[in-house]
């Protein structure tokens, strides 16, 4: 029998689970060095991979059979959103496009890199990482704002804007929605920067937003899940409320009038003026951030 009277059952987390860890050097005996990804915060780009790693362009069919669904009213959406999605999923390519847009924001993310890491020297700059309250995700990634690390001199004659993180610079470029997801926010005078070029991307037709059928990289998530439930009801299967609702997750609040609004409402708030709350950080987020319930109905609009 163990001598030792404390017990103790840390909830911990796999770091970095999506993919292999690679070991790089060690500075001492208790300090290792490996490699692992980084999710970038407040930013969502278009995927290339969903789900798992199966090809978006394979889903063209039945996104377009999804559209035909909510046309006929067999999914579990009101008409609002039916009237949001069904011209983005009715061309039949909803899948392809957002791979090319997946492809387009890589691309932009790499020449970002390029340019702002490259000294004039020739030497790479280093980066720069800000981590959030909830420093990981569900799969063990590190959650961070990443910028290029300047030396203090630099920081103190470069601009807000022109020292900005490569979140912001997404953002901007219109290769990436904003999605700051509550606890992990930005301080106020970069959301307020966060929503001002989010606003420009979105009017100005930047990147993503140049093409009107685009869906941005979590109603495309979401709408492969509506595709999911509404099979499985077609299919005659019995699902609870839970169930019919598994497609759509997180609240979501107008960051200009503190209104908080049902999963399924998203689209009644601008794309640039989203900030979203998981269902379990709903009270905790209410009380903090004074949100309100809509001042009006989706009947009133």
């Amino acid at each position: 029998m163990s001598e030792v009277r404390v017990f103790w059952d840390p909830r911990g987390v796999t770091l970095d689970s999506l993919g292999r860890k690679r070991f790089l050097r060690v500075t001492d005996g208790d300090t290792p060095y490996v490699s692992f990804s980084i999710r970038m915060l407040s930013i969502d780009t278009p995927e290339l991979h969903y789900p798992g790693n199966q090809d978006p362009a394979r889903h063209d069919e039945r996104l377009a059979e999804l559209a035909e669904w909510i046309r006929r009213g067999e999914a579990p959406v009101d008409d609002a959103l039916a009237a949001h999605l069904h011209p983005r999923l009715a061309t039949g390519r909803a899948g392809s496009l957002q791979k090319a847009q997946g492809e387009a924001a890589t691309r932009a993310f790499e020449e970002l890199l390029e340019a702002r890491l490259s000294r004039p020297s020739g030497r790479r700059r280093a980066v720069f990482l800000r981590s959030a309250d909830q420093p990981f995700d569900q799969y063990g990634r590190v959650l961070a704002y990443m910028a290029p690390s300047y030396s203090r001199a630099e920081r103190e004659r470069l601009s807000r804007q022109e020292r900005a993180t490569f979140n912001l610079l997404m953002v901007a470029s219109g290769w990436a929605a904003p999605f700051p997801i509550y606890p992990n926010l930005p301080r106020h005078e970069d959301l307020v920067l966060l929503r001002e070029e989010a606003r420009r991307a979105v009017t100005e037709g930047r990147g993503a937003w140049a093409d009107p059928a685009m869906l941005t990289g979590y109603e495309f998530r979401m709408c492969y899940r509506l595709w999911e439930v509404t099979r499985r009801l077609r299919l005659g299967r019995r699902l609870d409320t839970a169930e019919r609702r598994s497609w759509v997750h997180r609240y979501c609040v107008d960051m200009t009038s503190r209104e908080i609004f049902d999963p399924a409402d998203y689209h009644r708030v601008a794309p640039y003026d989203r900030l979203f709350v998981w269902p379990r950080d709903v009270p905790e987020a209410v009380a903090r951030l004074n949100l309100e319930p809509p001042r009006q109905t989706p009947s009133d609009r």
